[in-house]
C-alpha cells in the first residue's frame, strides 16, 4: 500500500466559513474513507489570512503569506493509504470541495 496526500485548494476570496451542511458533507466523506480503513491522517484546515503564514525564500527572505495575489490557496490536507494513485484519485473525486469551485492535488508520499 502507498500513502497519498490530498491537498485541498480554494479560490482566493472564496468564502472560508463552510455552512453546517458543508461541514457535515465533508465529515461524511471522511467517515467513508475511515470505514474503508484508508484514512491515515484526517489532516487539518489551514487559515487563509495574510497573517496566518510566512514564506521563506531560498535566500531566507521572509514575507507574509498566503499571498493575496494568488488565484487559489492551499486550504487543507488529508493522507490516505491506497494501492495506487488512481485509487487515491477516485477517493478525492468524491470530496464535496468541487461543489464550491475548489480543487484537489493528489501526491504520493515518499516512504521513510
Amino acid at each position: 500500500m502507498k500513502e497519498f496526500m490530498l491537498i485541498f485548494r480554494l479560490k482566493a476570496g472564496a468564502d472560508f466559513k463552510p455552512s453546517p451542511a458543508q461541514i457535515q458533507e465533508r465529515m461524511n466523506w471522511l467517515a467513508s474513507i475511515a470505514a474503508q480503513e484508508k484514512l491515515v491522517d484526517k489532516g487539518k484546515t489551514l487559515l487563509p489570512t495574510i497573517d496566518s503564514g510566512r514564506h521563506i525564500s531560498a535566500d531566507k527572505v521572509v514575507t507574509d503569506g498566503p499571498f493575496t495575489e494568488l488565484k487559489e490557496y492551499v486550504s487543507g490536507f488529508i493522507v490516505v493509504r491506497t494501492e495506487n494513485i488512481d485509487e487515491a484519485v477516485e477517493i478525492a473525486k468524491q470530496n464535496p470541495i468541487f461543489k464550491i469551485g475548489g480543487s484537489i492535488e493528489v501526491r504520493e508520499l515518499l516512504k521513510s
